[in-house]
């Protein structure tokens, strides 16, 4: 399997939302490869033993650092750090990420604090640690971990679906300004998970990985191939979905607007049986 140029011996990733789920699968996986790890996460036991945990993968240096990525002065002070160990990283992995249960609805707090950590972790992540990146002028790779439900949007979680739809534009735009900058190696991917067994899996009352799902570490495996083979969008399958199906229900979202059908029409009840007739192919 071929590599991304950024994935080196002795070269660093850093990845937030690190102490748990896909987060630390990455983290795990990049100290595989040899790489010097930094975890950024909230303070707690948590990221502590996920340091430890990463630590024993390899002979590599692992720093846990905990930030809140929704708090731009905070994510300046890692980028701080980083810098005085070696400078900007080959690899950052924006990966932090709440759902809270939000609705329509909900209060404004609940929304700010989805929003804060889910969309303004990235734009703060992407403001402070890729001009270095560009200008040290090796290669690098942005990931950024989106959701499925930021392009399909279904009802309910509105904040959460918000939050992973403005992800997915702010990471398309600066892929479309990194391959417009002559001989640029740092590249942007946008990650978007299937069903994965994780912290919030077991939050929803999963106490045991369901079938349909994937493991982070099948999931971040599918990443890394995919990563190698440069692709943008890397759109993960899982036991459940195929990626067959996952076109088709992306591509009944954007027949709405196309079709002038109600919003989310896939769940109207007029739409029911053309819909089924759709993912039929």
């Amino acid at each position: 399997m071929s590599q991304h140029p950024a994935l080196a011996p002795g070269r660093c990733a850093l990845v937030t939302g690190a102490a748990s789920g896909l987060g630390l699968a990455a983290a795990r996986a990049f100290a595989g490869l040899g790489m010097n790890v930094w975890l950024a996460d909230l303070p707690g036991e948590a990221l502590e033993a996920a340091r430890a945990e990463v630590a024993a993968v390899a002979a590599v240096e692992v720093r846990a650092v905990p930030t809140d990525v929704g708090d731009r002065a905070a994510v300046d002070a890692l980028r701080d750090a980083v810098l005085a160990h070696g400078g900007p990283p080959a690899v950052l992995m924006l990966n932090a990420g709440i759902e809270a249960g939000g609705r329509l609805f909900s209060d404004l707090d609940l929304w700010h604090r989805i929003l804060d950590t889910n969309l303004w972790g990235v734009v703060n992540g992407i403001g402070t640690f890729v001009p270095g990146m560009i200008e040290a002028g090796r290669p690098g790779a942005v990931i950024v971990t989106g959701s499925k439900q930021g392009i399909t949007t279904p009802p309910g979680n509105t904040p959460y679906n918000v939050s992973k739809a403005g992800v997915k534009v702010v990471t398309e735009a600066l892929a479309h300004d990194l391959a417009g900058r002559a001989g640029c190696p740092v590249t942007a991917h946008l990650f978007i998970p299937g069903f994965v067994y994780t912290g919030l899996t077991r939050a929803r009352g999963a106490a045991e990985k369901p079938e349909g799902a994937w493991t982070p570490e099948e999931t971040v495996a599918f990443l890394l191939e995919r990563l190698g083979r440069g692709d943008f969008y890397i759109l993960c399958p899982d036991n459940e979905t195929t990626r067959a199906q996952d076109e088709r229900r992306i591509a009944w979202a954007a027949g709405d607007i196309i079709e002038n059908r109600p919003a989310l029409s896939r769940w109207h009840p007029d739409f029911a049986e053309a819909f089924r007739r759709h993912m039929e192919g």
